[in-house]
């Protein structure tokens, strides 16, 4: 069965739930920056989580499994600025997929009407990270309060047309998201704590933007379309840590033969389509060993190596330390 009903009467449902939103029980009464409430029993169960950790910055955990499917209809609106890290489920957004393993960049701006559609029998988990412009704008913009260029598609009046795009969760991402779900602190140290995890993300997406606004603005010998499915391949690589494919298979899923793709991958990355894909998996490594105590087994696991000993000496031979020492100095270099 599949339920639809219009963008106006799904909100409704949800500020018919709020309405019902008490604060959780292990946290102060007095503080109303961290809410938590129910799914609209109507369409599903799950819980929505809103915590409000500034003024101008706002952290949303959902987490929920759909009756049945459902359809929303939407109209024109507001969007504000935002990202969204999807860690389980998967549904469509005009038909295009939106799956696990993904984040969705939305710049601010007016949003045109389109159709969502999720889908039943599996678990929905999604964490949002809403800002207001001027907090981006306080972070990163010169003198006179304008953006890099690599970042001014992200704010727009709502006069003006907003736009979105999905990118590949790196596994850095994948870690902070997890440590976001499982934060072990309450109250206000709670707060703090899930406040610099948001900032972290932000960070990260900010630094991946610009690089991927000035690879795009650098690149101009290569047909539209050709970069596009380059940059796919990229995707599809990022996306397959652990077993990327084939270059030959590569080139067939994006629509390409195997010598545009290596003179176009090369052309835009600098580096051959394994070589992005080895460096890559080191730097999210060394990352990795900076963000948390996983063990270095997890660590090369989460970058797509099976073997510790191989991974353990490609690392070295590109840091100049062992995962082992590389943990150490830095551990060392911070106190």
């Amino acid at each position: 069965m599949t339920i639809t009903i219009s963008e106006q009467a799904h909100k409704e449902l949800f500020q018919e739930a709020e309405a019902t939103t008490s604060l959780m029980p292990a946290t102060d009464q007095s503080n109303q920056w961290d809410r938590i409430c129910q799914y609209p029993p109507t369409l599903g169960q799950g819980l929505i989580r809103g915590i409000r950790l500034r003024e101008g910055i706002w952290l949303s955990i959902y987490d929920y499994q759909l009756h049945d499917e459902l359809v929303v209809r939407g109209s024109d609106y507001f969007q504000g600025l935002g990202f969204s890290f999807f860690l389980q489920g998967e549904y469509t957004y005009d038909d295009v997929l939106h799956e696990a393993g993904q984040h969705l960049v939305c710049g601010s701006g007016n949003e045109a009407a389109a159709v969502r559609k999720e889908f039943i029998k599996q678990r929905f988990l999604q964490i949002d990270v809403g800002l207001q412009p001027g907090v981006l704008r306080s972070f990163i913009s010169d003198d006179s309060g304008e953006l890099p260029p690599q970042l001014q598609h992200l704010v727009h009046s709502p006069e003006e047309s907003s736009n979105w795009h999905l990118g590949t969760t790196t596994p850095v991402m994948q870690s902070i998201a997890r440590q976001i779900l499982h934060c072990p602190y309450q109250g206000i140290s709670r707060r703090i704590d899930l406040e610099s995890k948001a900032l972290q993300l932000l960070a990260l997406l900010v630094e991946q933007e610009i690089e991927l606004h000035t690879e795009r603005h650098t690149i101009s010998t290569l047909k539209p379309g050709t970069l596009e499915r380059i940059y796919y391949a990229r995707e599809i690589l990022l996306r397959h840590l652990d077993c990327p494919p084939s270059l030959s298979g590569l080139a067939q899923q994006v629509k390409l033969n195997e010598y545009t793709l290596k003179k176009g991958f090369h052309q835009v990355f600098g580096t051959t389509v394994f070589g992005y894909l080895h460096d890559y998996r080191l730097e999210q490594a060394r990352l990795l060993l900076q963000a948390e105590d996983m063990k270095t087994s997890e660590v090369a696991q989460a970058v797509g190596f099976a073997n510790r000993g191989y991974f353990a000496a490609l690392f070295r031979q590109k840091f100049g330390l062992n995962p082992k020492e590389y943990r150490k100095q830095r551990t060392n270099d911070r106190w």
